[in-house]
């Protein structure tokens, strides 16, 4: 059995929801408090066990690469600083993983995305997540993924209940073809935003999955579809006609699309919440703000 050891993150998207700071910052560096959303993500992958994180960007994305990138100079000035603490914080930083960049010459959709990782990631099993997704809990989103994927031993989708009227024209919807127990499921069909007419089941596919080598040739195969794109679902409902493919119903997480407005400040206020060092006076501060 092929342990998973690698993460595909696509983020070369342009990021138009968050403009004008996307304009020249990518939505991926977003601080959440004092760290970018693209670092939560690495960091509980690398917590799951992954050792190569494999980022497809775009010609705009550089910030991301210095951010993993060692920065001699600023550790220099640190250490004739006295402040060892903090050059020892941003070298953790980049040593954290092993990271492989390839760029996106063309935004042809989302599985074009991720179809440009094929050569790094090889004959391997893989985790793939989008750059404006940030979870918190524990057993940890990808944790789940991948302890359902050994069980398995095929593709794995994170879905979550959501049976809102407007869910259905945000998220793509698994339809299920068995119920495996313990919130695994077997599938028969992806639809992506099926519409409040076509509710066929509660579970949202939420986009985090495990997924194996032979998507890539799904997606090599695959003719443009909707917006002239190639998408990751239609290579997943090709798949799922050769090899079962699983949908995990995530447990005991908190998903925040940091890519919503919305959903981006409802993040940062739970992990500030969360910290030692700020928690305490931020919550008195939000409490008589409201009050």
């Amino acid at each position: 059995m092929s342990k998973i050891r690698k993460i595909v993150i696509p983020v070369a998207g342009y990021g138009t929801r968050f403009l004008p700071f996307t304009k020249s910052i990518p939505k991926e560096m977003l601080p959440i408090v004092d760290r970018p959303v693209i670092q939560y993500i690495v960091e509980e992958a690398v917590a799951a066990g992954i050792t190569e994180v494999i980022l497809i960007t775009g010609y705009s994305k550089r910030a991301i690469e210095d951010y993993f990138d060692y920065n001699l100079e600023l550790e220099y000035l640190l250490e004739k600083s006295g402040k060892l603490a903090q050059k020892k914080m941003i070298r953790d930083i980049s040593d954290i993983a092993k990271f492989v960049y390839v760029r996106q010459k063309e935004q042809l959709g989302n599985g074009h995305a991720i179809l440009q990782a094929k050569e790094v990631v090889g004959d391997e099993p893989f985790v793939m997540v989008w750059g404006d997704e940030v979870y918190k809990g524990t057993p940890s989103k990808i944790e789940q993924l991948i302890a359902t994927y050994e069980q398995y031993q095929g593709p794995v989708l994170s879905v979550m209940e959501r049976t809102a009227d407007s869910d259905y024209d945000k998220y793509g919807y698994v339809k299920v073809k068995e119920d495996k127990g313990n919130g695994v499921y077997e599938l028969s069909e992806v639809v992506e935003k099926p519409g409040v007419d076509n509710k066929i089941s509660p579970y949202a596919f939420i986009s985090s999955c495990v997924l194996t080598p032979d998507i890539f040739t799904k997606l090599e195969q695959q003719t443009a579809g909707k917006g002239g794109e190639i998408w990751l679902v239609d290579a997943l409902n090709a798949l799922l006609q050769e090899r079962p493919t699983f949908a995990k119903e995530l447990k005991g997480v908190k998903f925040f699309d940091c890519g919503n407005k919305l959903e981006y400040l409802k993040a940062t206020v739970e992990f500030a919440l969360e910290r030692e060092d700020l928690g305490a006076d931020f919550r008195k501060y939000l409490q008589e703000t409201i009050s």
